[in-house]
């Protein structure tokens, strides 16, 4: 039995993500995700503009009149979640908590992939492999997605729980054979995947999701502020009243993020950027476009 308020959460989840993706993200996901070749559907009589290349000459020496072969394109494809999950994820300074956009951005998308009768799966780690759901179709399939994204907690296991991109990369890719799209949503704070990430982007259609909140790019000024490091408890005293202090932190952040950016351009992995203060609907359908233009 889940808590009254969970299923209240994920009711609005399926209840927004389905109207966002009825209304604005229609053909889109399809246009931007392929399937992955083309397959025989049928043979028909010629008719006069069709490509003679496909002329099935067997059947129309057996029956005297042309014929030609008609292909479809092979929809179906698997779309995987490789979510981080871990303690730095518990954190917003507005409304929702990243790991809450996190489940909100794989919702939006998994109910994409199914109104285009392709499967789902899930991959929840934290420096360890927390959850595997294997890919399947459906609306309950998704809702069970959702449920486990929103519900779990590292803090339920151990006190603490940081984050092993390298470890959950190198799991994907040893339980997804065939060529899928791979959504690794994180908010990057890890080191030494940079391998990894390139080994797996070459046998799949991997795109980078980050997910931010405003408070890691910039410090408020408000004197004395005492600051926790969530994956390992770590505790620092920072005088926000201080603009140095204010400049190097939006310094680093700005750093890490153009180091994030040229990797992903080095390994060929796209990627969207995600914050607590934005419409993740919104970055998407950017994406989406962006992606199309390509």
């Amino acid at each position: 039995m889940i808590p009254k308020e969970l299923a209240k959460k994920i009711r609005y989840i399926q209840i927004y993500t389905s109207k966002a993706v009825n209304d604005v993200l229609a053909g889109e996901y399809h246009s931007v995700f392929k399937g992955q070749g083309m397959e025989f559907d049928e043979v028909r009589a010629y008719q006069p503009g069709d490509d003679i290349r496909t002329i099935d000459w067997n059947v129309t020496a057996r029956t005297g009149h042309p014929y030609v072969k008609r292909y479809v394109e092979e929809r179906e494809i698997t779309v995987f979640f490789l979510v981080d999950l871990s303690a730095s994820g518990s954190f917003g300074s507005l409304e929702k908590l990243k790991n809450e956009i996190a489940a909100e951005f794989c919702a939006l998308l998994a109910f994409s992939a199914i109104k285009n009768n392709d499967k789902v799966g899930l991959i929840v780690f934290t420096d360890t492999i927390e959850l595997f759901i294997p890919p399947a179709k459906g609306t309950s399939h998704v809702l069970r997605l959702i449920r486990e994204l929103l519900y779990f907690g590292p803090g339920k296991k151990r006190a603490k729980a940081g984050t092993d991109i390298g470890l959950a990369l190198d799991y994907l890719g040893r339980v997804l054979h065939k060529r899928g799209v791979v959504f690794l949503v994180s908010d990057f704070l890890d080191q030494d995947f940079e391998k990894t990430l390139g080994v797996l982007a070459r046998r799949h259609d991997l795109i980078a999701v980050t997910v931010s909140d405003p408070r890691e790019s910039a410090l408020p000024d408000v004197g004395l502020l005492e600051i926790q490091d969530a994956e390992t408890g770590a505790q620092v005293l920072v005088d926000t009243g201080d603009k140095k202090v204010r400049n190097r932190y939006e310094e680093l952040s700005r750093e890490k993020n153009d180091k994030l950016g040229s990797l992903f351009k080095a390994t060929g992995v796209d990627y969207i950027e995600l914050y607590t203060d934005r419409d993740y609907v919104l970055d998407l359908v950017k994406f989406f476009r962006k992606r199309m233009k390509k």
